[in-house]
């Protein structure tokens, strides 16, 4: 190291530290300063031999006066730098410490009161125009960091080059570097308050690198011409709780791929085209992806973040993830974002001690480590990342127009003794097992979203019976919108995985969800939960031959579509894919084109159709009003109800036959006399059935029967569900 040999108004040993890289506060000397009323630039530049100012005093020559630093007398005003390298080469640049602060004091103020609801708008890397020069403002949040500076190929990702100014006690950290610009690569190196020296990503960045690489990218996300008007002014009709809301969930990877080009997945302006183009020739209502977010490890699906403000660089830049939502929009299909702010992965450049503190996350592991799945828990009881939180969550549905984040393993969160043993978990402050500080967060993050953005839903993947997940925070519930039935799937699954001559002794598995179905607002879902891990694909989920399979699998997609709750499907269940899924692969498209896949396929658009079209099918969804038995038969596996809309709306009867025995004469009570159309026969010929049915009409004409005023004689075929809606309203006698 240089010594220091040549007259300076600074401090020996503060630049030994800056040059050293463990200065806090470079802003106190490097940049213009005035010293006994002279100006004084000092500045660091590693790896040149000569450095001048160029300003209003004429060219300056600055003295070398330790290792990589230089310091001289300039005039008053702007000024630009200019270096030469030891092989002679020269070069101009602006000198990042001549610029003042971006952030005012009302952001600062926000940010440390933890109410920042618009949080990407003041940390993270923004292209900008700063005091009349182009270039990009960092600005992170560090509280406990002793240093931070911006590292990238600019500066050879040497963290002495751009050390940050520290901004009071925010714990914010900010520069303006000029001449930076959109695509370019960098990190925050943070030398933390354990003394270790750490490159980690921008918390907040709006893009990275491809996996496995790990810097964030500067991504400009401002200036996209959205043409989804006239959706996002309907939407809240769309997604209310009386609307038919039939969504296809899809693994944005494994969906299709090329493979005329190594295999690659589809970018998002292709699934823009054809994604899109088969989701809403199949029916669906909504499209569901699972996580966007950066994620470092394909094999997690995205469920281990890294990256939450930046959709991730596999599938194209933030700009074109717009294009997906914006087509699908256009084509009237709503779009929801699989959302995870449950945990976070371990991987060294993500949250993980990001200050040398345990930040983010809580340092006690007994409260802040997943055993399940290796990862941390965000701590809810910290404003600032609650604030994080929530504020992704504002900037996923404002940004990128989402209409809605299904909110990944509630459970998980809700609890403090989740999948731990005695001694392994912190009671909460009363004694008990639930966390109050992830409750309060959950219910702050449904009232930010619904309060500052219209028409938007909420989903909670709950599994448990925590009450009034969905009930408005006012009324102390979540105040999620929606709620996952998981005991509905689980019990189900269960039923119609028995062969069908013992699910005589489990009718309660059907019977018994229809007892809560409506203490909820719930959706129904098949996800791809229930598609790997060994459990099997739903077609071979199935008992008996093949023939059989199919026919259960038809007749269980049916009576899912007749059943109270919104719909949810994973993507290859629609046309009953044989094997599981496979992320590493696509969805088997040439089994899509097999008849009997296709009679699959066919009934799950025509269900669909149907549901859509029918207002007794989803108006009362969320209402027991909506809902009736009328007769179920344990011995004969049969079930049979009826769903009713608003006043003036055909009803409908849902007739199930889970044996493969044939009920012909089947008689059963209806609520209005006259003709009723058999609008789904899941053993139709269309759909690889038998052909057995009730040529299309049936009347009801007969005596009263199962407390109805009428009755009719119905041909239920094996393994079937017939769903029939009356003709009239013509009320029986």
């Amino acid at each position: 190291m240089d010594p220091i040999s040549r007259p300076h108004p600074h401090d020996d040993d503060a630049l030994i530290l800056l040059q050293a890289g463990r200065h806090g506060d470079p802003f106190s000397i490097l940049g213009p300063h005035r010293h006994d009323e002279e100006i004084w630039l000092t500045a660091l530049v590693p790896g040149v031999a000569q450095l001048r100012a160029l300003g209003s005093a004429g060219v300056v020559e600055l003295t070398r006066v330790h290792g990589d630093l230089f310091t001289g007398r300039i005039g008053a005003g702007p000024y630009r730098l200019q270096a030469r390298t030891g092989g002679g080469v020269e070069y101009e640049f602006e000198d990042p410490y001549r610029f003042g602060p971006v952030l005012g004091d009302v952001d600062l103020h926000l940010i440390n009161e933890g109410t920042h609801r618009q949080l990407w708008h003041a940390l993270g890397a923004h292209v900008m125009t700063h005091e009349c020069v182009d270039g990009v403002h960092f600005a992170v949040w560090a509280p406990n960091a002793q240093r931070v500076s911006v590292i990238g190929q600019f500066n050879a990702w040497d963290g002495r080059c751009h050390p940050m100014r520290r901004r009071g006690g925010s714990g914010v950290w900010e520069i303006f570097l000029p001449g930076l610009h959109e695509g370019q690569l960098y990190k925050y190196e943070i030398l933390g308050a354990d003394g270790a020296v750490m490159p980690k990503a921008d918390p907040l960045g709006f893009g990275s690198q491809h996996p496995p690489e790990k810097a964030s990218v500067i991504r400009d996300i401002s200036g996209y011409g959205w043409d989804d008007q006239g959706w996002m002014a309907s939407r809240a009709g769309q997604q209310d709780r009386s609307a038919p809301i039939s969504i296809y969930e899809v693994h944005p990877g494994s969906w299709r791929r090329r493979h005329d080009e190594h295999g690659r997945p589809l970018s998002y302006r292709e699934m823009a085209v054809e994604l899109v183009d088969y989701v809403k020739e199949m029916g669906f209502t909504h499209l569901e992806l699972m996580p966007i977010s950066e994620f470092p490890f394909d094999g997690s699906w995205g469920y281990q973040p890294v990256g939450l403000f930046a959709p991730t660089i596999r599938f194209g830049p933030p700009h074109e993830f717009r294009d997906l939502v914006d087509a699908a929009h256009q084509a009237g299909l709503g779009v929801l974002l699989d959302w995870v702010p449950g945990h976070f992965p371990t991987d060294a450049h993500g949250l993980v001690r990001f200050d040398g503190t345990a930040l983010y996350e809580y340092a006690d592991p007994r409260e802040g480590f997943h055993q399940d799945w290796n990862t941390l828990i965000y701590n809810y009881g910290r404003t600032e990342v609650q604030n994080f939180l929530i504020a992704n969550a504002l900037y996923w549905l404002e940004e990128y127009h989402l209409d809605g984040l299904r909110v990944d393993a509630v459970a998980s969160m809700l609890y403090r003794d989740y999948s731990r043993q005695q001694g392994e978990w912190v009671p909460n402050r009363d004694g008990g097992r639930e966390n109050y500080e992830a409750i309060a967060f959950l219910q702050n993050m449904n009232i930010a979203t619904y309060g500052e953005l219209q028409g938007i839903m909420t989903v909670a993947e709950e599994s448990t019976s925590y009450p009034r997940v969905s009930a408005p925070v006012d009324a102390g519930g979540l105040g999620f919108g929606f709620k996952w039935n998981m005991g509905w799937m689980n019990d189900t699954l269960r039923y119609i995985q028995c062969d069908p001559v013992h699910r005589q002794y489990h009718h309660d598995l059907i019977a018994f969800g229809l007892s809560y179905a409506f203490a909820e607002n719930f959706i129904l879902p098949i996800s791809h939960d229930e598609v790997v891990h060994g459990k099997g694909s739903m077609l071979r989920k199935m008992p008996g031959d093949e023939w059989q399979q199919f026919a259960n699998l038809r007749a269980y997609y049916a009576f899912m579509w007749g059943h109270p709750g919104k719909k949810l499907l994973f993507m290859g269940c629609e046309f009953g894919q044989p094997e599981e899924w496979n992320h590493n692969g696509e969805l088997n498209w040439q089994a899509a084109q097999q008849p009997m896949h296709r009679g699959v396929q066919t009934l799950v658009r025509d269900l669909n159709r149907l549901y859509r079209d029918t207002p007794a099918l989803h108006v009362k969804d969320c209402d027991p009003e909506g809902f009736q038995w009328i007769a179920t038969d344990p011995v004969q596996s049969t079930f049979a109800w009826i769903r009713r809309g608003g006043e003036g709306d055909a009803p409908v009867i849902v007739l199930c036959n889970f044996t493969p025995v044939p009920r012909e004469a089947f008689r059963v009570g209806a609520p209005v006399a006259g003709a009723w159309h058999e609008a789904i026969n899941t053993d139709a010929a269309i759909y690889g059935g038998s052909g057995m049915g009730n040529l299309g009409q049936v009347q009801a004409d007969g005596p009263p029967c199962d407390g109805q005023p009428v009755s009719m004689s119905v041909t239920l075929p094996p393994l079937s569900v017939v769903i029939l809606t009356a003709v009239s309203q013509v009320s029986g006698g």
